[in-house]
């Protein structure tokens, strides 16, 4: 079996579609980066049959709109060389943890960081969270050749990384200074946002994607890149791009939400009909135009807000793309503070005094503060 630099916890059709198709892309054009070890961290015997396929050659369908032309095509991912599983496998996830593995990726989805009664045992459990499992791994690293490791979680979570640090840290408290300093300076914690909209899985692997793709890689001392790609970029601070996702994506996306509640809409409306609909694109080009865009001129960010709102709208029209409103519109007041709300707080740290009369109204609707 050769060796496997890249280990990766997760196997959700979002990873296939996105971190294993840029490594796989990457190698085709010559490049020396992975393969991937792929890592099944739920244990759930129902995803087998994806366990197994994934080793193979597997399709992923690329569909959409790129600068206003239809996209249709198929990409084989050949990136994955084995695939195990913690739940039956865990002494050969060890041995790869700390004798091939350069670095680990996951995205382990909501549940992965919660935390479980069992996470402070010094033994295996496959009940425990992903950051225990990961610090077993690492204290297993430490005691193989306490080696330099980089960590890359991909959950959406801000500041991903240093979240993940400080979850294993207050683990490992009760653990040799040695090894804790080991997990500061000798494990690189590194923060990244991604962002694609993987819309359905095909079987038994393999996904179905929209042409736009994004994994931004804040830089930092001894970063490794996975590979380069067009759709990899190593920034400086990820704030800047959060800002543009949340404030323009989310915030797009909970403004149809509210449109679409009022209206009382059917439960068979998707983002693309909204697009298509005159009056509901002018109403949301318009708020993002004379409401979002001068706190973005504020940030001295006015080029990368035009740019990114030509993207989204294409995005949003994807007439392949099944984004249903009623999903949107789960949660929405929370999504509401979260994307409306912190945007009027982010206007006002911008020194942007501009009326939002539209925003502000939808923020005071749910409770929050104009």
């Amino acid at each position: 079996m050769v060796s496997t630099p890249i280990m990766q916890f997760g196997t959700s059709r979002f990873l296939q579609a996105h971190a294993d198709l840029f490594i796989s892309e990457a190698r085709d054009q010559g490049q020396d980066v992975g393969p991937i070890t792929i890592v099944q961290s739920s244990g759930d015997a129902s995803r087998s049959a994806r366990l197994d396929a994934l080793a193979n050659p597997y399709p992923v369908r690329i569909e959409g709109l790129i600068e206003g032309e239809a996209v249709q095509n198929t990409v084989m991912v050949k990136s994955v060389s084995r695939c195990l599983s913690t739940a039956t496998q865990w002494d050969e996830v060890v041995r790869v943890f700390c004798e091939e593995a350069q670095i680990i990726l996951s995205n382990t989805g909501d549940k992965g960081y919660t935390p479980q009664e069992c996470d402070r045992s010094q033994d295996f459990d496959q009940a425990m969270s992903y950051p225990a499992k990961l610090l077993l791994l690492l204290r297993a690293r430490y005691a193989f050749d306490a080696s330099p490791i980089q960590i890359m979680p991909m959950e959406l979570i801000v500041d991903n990384g240093e979240v993940l640090k400080q979850r294993v840290l207050e683990l490992a408290e009760d653990d040799a200074p040695e090894f804790r300093r080991f997990l500061t300076e000798d494990v690189t914690w590194v923060n990244s946002l991604v962002d694609r909209i993987v819309s359905q899985p095909l079987e038994p692997a393999g996904a179905v994607a929209e042409p736009y793709a994004l994994w931004a890689i804040e830089n930092q001392e001894w970063l490794m890149a996975p590979c380069a790609h067009s759709s990899v970029q190593i920034v400086h601070s990820l704030k800047d791009i959060e800002a543009l996702k949340l404030f323009v994506l989310n915030l797009g996306h909970s403004f149809f939400a509210e449109r679409w509640l009022v209206a009382s809409g059917s439960e068979d409306i998707f983002v693309r009909d909204l697009m298509d609909d005159p009056t509901e694109l002018s109403a949301l080009k318009s708020v993002l135009a004379d409401e979002v865009r001068p706190a973005f001129i504020a940030a001295g960010l006015t080029d990368e807000f035009d740019a990114y709102v030509k993207t989204t709208l294409e995005r949003f029209a994807n007439p392949y793309l099944d984004h249903r409103i009623a999903d949107i519109a789960q949660n929405h007041p929370e999504k509401v503070a979260r994307r409306i709300g912190a945007m009027l707080a982010f206007a006002e740290e911008q020194g942007d005094q501009s009326p939002k009369p539209t925003l502000s109204a939808i923020v005071t609707k749910y409770g929050g503060d104009q």
